[in-house]
């Protein structure tokens, strides 16, 4: 069976059509993993406003709630994990302390410093928002075999893996 032209087939066919000196195959791969990514950030959007959170929210709290109890971590720590500037983290946990969901502490540590601590509210926040999303996540991935999804999981990991070695901190 030969499967439905999408979007993404059309607009290779028109390119082809257009800059036919062009080889426009990787536009197979990309445009569909960039349409993709786009559908699911609507759909999660639409999965944390059900919680009364926004995505970069969501990213905070949970990168918070992955750490293991206490859940906290230094400022720095929330910039690493979720790719941000400084100014933004401070932004955002301003934000996120006011609704509740982190408190700020001094550092154990440093003098200057401070440690985020997800407070329970925000804990029960984060904890209920993954499960929904991982209820609408399988729910996408359902028409796929387990193996299908093993293989995906697998080629996306191997095409991201040079990003995130860009990325990654100098020594370490």
């Amino acid at each position: 069976m030969t499967p439905q032209a999408d979007d993404v087939d059309r607009i290779v066919d028109a390119w082809r059509r257009e800059r036919p000196d062009l080889d426009v195959a990787p536009l197979h791969v990309l445009s569909r993993i960039s349409r993709l990514a786009r559908r699911l950030d609507l759909d999660r959007a639409q999965a944390f406003a059900q919680h009364q959170l926004e995505g970069w929210e969501f990213d905070v709290l949970s990168a918070l709630r992955r750490s293991g109890a206490p859940y906290e971590l230094s400022p720095g720590q929330l910039i690493r994990q979720t790719l941000v500037t400084s100014g933004t983290m401070t932004n955002r946990v301003d934000r996120l302390e006011r609704r509740g969901l982190v408190e700020r502490s001094p550092s154990p540590t440093d003098r200057r410093g401070v440690i985020v601590r997800l407070t329970p509210t925000g804990r029960d926040t984060v904890d209920a928002a993954m499960a929904d999303l991982l209820t609408r996540e399988r729910a996408l991935l359902s028409d796929l075999s387990g193996e299908d999804r093993d293989h995906l999981a697998a080629t996306l990991r191997d095409l991201l893996a040079p990003f995130e070695s860009e990325a990654a901190p100098a020594g370490g």
